[in-house]
């Protein structure tokens, strides 16, 4: 566990079968930032060349995966791959893995890409980076 002193890096996902919004952000200061999406293989299988160098430059503490529920909190298909894609983030980096309710977080992000420039700024990497965003800044509000 680490102290509310101690300053880790961080990196959130925002799991898709096609994309991964990524966000980082510091213990410490507590706020997050998109970062990029990784795109997916053609054949759907996670491209870890690039969660490999995404890990080597940031060297996070601890990665935090916005965990899809339905409404009613119930899973729902995509809540079993995140899963499968956070053993297998753990197995291949060995890092503290947590998982963070996103709920709503596309929705936001497209709110507020949208009021930022209309439907010319809804594109999908920018929802998908955006979303990881809000997850990890959900996370660090609550954990005040």
């Amino acid at each position: 566990m680490y102290k509310k002193y101690d300053n880790i890096t961080l990196l959130a996902f925002d799991y898709g079968t096609k994309n991964i919004g990524v966000a980082v952000g510091q213990s410490l200061i507590r706020i997050a930032h998109s970062l990029k999406v990784i795109k997916n293989k053609k054949s759907g299988d996670i491209n870890w060349f690039a969660f490999n160098n995404l890990i080597n430059l940031w060297e996070p503490k601890k990665i935090i995966i916005g965990l899809p529920l339905q409404m009613d909190g119930s899973k729902q298909y995509i809540t079993t791959l995140t899963k499968k894609f956070a053993y297998h983030i753990k197995k291949k980096f060995d890092i503290e893995i947590e998982f963070h309710d996103e709920r709503l977080s596309t929705v936001e992000a497209k709110y507020i890409l949208f009021s930022k420039g209309g439907w010319k700024k809804l594109q999908k990497s920018d929802i998908n980076s955006l979303s990881a965003c809000i997850i990890l800044q959900s996370w660090f509000e609550h954990k005040k």
